[in-house]
């Protein structure tokens, strides 16, 4: 059986529902009398009835809760309200004729809040009771609270990561500006190399280094590979025909550029950004070769670091199959094949073959961020 005991007009200050359960009728009337005047009150004569009203409509706020029922025991009750996600956080108190030491350590360890005895004391419910709602309404208050300040913190952090994304484009936008016929250049290549340290993280040579967290960073990273491009000079930059050596080693330059203006950014942070470490090595060394005959340094195998080995195969194939000034757009195939010639000379052999694993992937970005021709 249940009763609601009190009824308030809309606006007014919640009052607390509790729930009492006992199997004789006397002990109901007792508390169900008692706690009236206060609170909203509910009552049950059975467990299987307390467990129905626990799950329903109005929520429970606390939970009097007889120890000798039969067929299901108040040890018993308790231990279905405590598996139930849905009642596990109502505080409930034992009120029974039980009155051993080891009868009320059961309760406490089964999860109640409190044990009081029979014959009850009505000045000692009404304080047990208080006091256990005072701490519930804490317990919610701070629990919504934080609810609150990490949804707060969640939206500025999706902020940040969003001025952050933004800001990585826009500077490798500037480098764009430079050399116009790049178009959708940092797109592709942002995707080419996510794709290839996806595949490549379960890889023994790879798996310590490509976490998931990792790969994002890396993914970040990316656009800002030719971000030394804007120190190269127009002339030599957006020249249409072959660029002699003294030119060339002028282009080869930005490399060095790009990186000493991330380590710039770095030194200017107050705290390590992970994505500028990997941004680094990408722009300093994409173009090593794995035989040791690239440049700016001449690093070879595994010297070369992962994040630079990824782009030096993303960027190859994308001035492949792009359109430059000095060439026309190669066909994908062409263009495959030309990376797999190079593997173990200017490619690691297994970034090599996850390409080819994932070859029609690389296509597919190249089709979906393609350039106007």
């Amino acid at each position: 059986m249940s009763f609601n005991l009190s009824l308030f007009p809309s606006g007014a200050p919640r009052v607390a529902t509790l729930l009492v359960v006992d199997d004789t009728p006397e002990n109901l009337t007792v508390l169900a009398d008692l706690l009236a005047p206060t609170y909203r009150v509910l009552v049950a004569n059975s467990g299987p009835r307390a467990l129905r009203l626990a799950e329903s409509e109005p929520r429970l706020d606390l939970i009097l809760l007889d120890v000798m029922m039969p067929g299901m025991d108040g040890y018993g009750v308790l231990a279905r309200l405590k598996a139930n996600p849905a009642t596990t956080d109502v505080p409930v108190i034992f009120v029974t004729a039980m009155s051993a030491v080891e009868d009320e350590q059961r309760g406490f360890d089964l999860g109640a809040v409190d044990y009081i005895t029979k014959p009850i004391r009505p000045p000692i419910v009404l304080a047990r009771v208080k006091a256990q709602l005072d701490m519930k309404e804490a317990r919610d208050w701070l629990k919504n609270k934080n609810a609150v300040l990490e949804a707060e913190v969640s939206a500025r952090l999706s902020e940040i990561l969003l001025i952050q994304d933004v800001s990585i484009h826009a500077l490798a936008r500037l480098a764009e500006t430079r050399d116009p016929e790049t178009g959708n250049h940092i797109h592709r290549t942002q995707s080419y190399v996510q794709t290839l340290a996806t595949q490549l993280r379960p890889h023994p040579r790879f798996s310590p280094l490509l976490s998931a967290d990792y790969i994002d960073q890396l993914a970040k990273s990316a656009p800002l590979h030719d971000i030394g491009k804007v120190g190269i000079p127009d002339q030599i930059l957006l020249k249409p025909g072959k660029l002699t050596a003294e030119e060339w080693a002028i282009m080869k330059t930005h490399a060095r550029l790009g990186s000493e203006a991330i380590e710039q950014a770095e030194r200017d942070a107050i705290k390590p950004v992970a994505f500028l470490a990997i941004a680094k090595e990408i722009a300093h060394w994409h173009h090593e070769k794995w035989d040791g005959s690239g440049y700016p340094d001449g690093l070879a195998g595994d010297a070369i670091p992962v994040p630079a080995r990824l782009m030096a195969l993303a960027d190859v194939f994308d001035a492949l199959i792009s359109r430059r000034v000095y060439k026309p757009p190669m066909p994908y195939e062409q263009a495959r094949g030309i990376i797999v010639a190079e593997r173990g000379r200017h490619f690691d052999p297994d970034v090599v073959d996850t390409f080819v694993a994932v070859y029609d992937e690389f296509v597919n970005i190249a089709e979906r961020y393609g350039d106007a021709q």
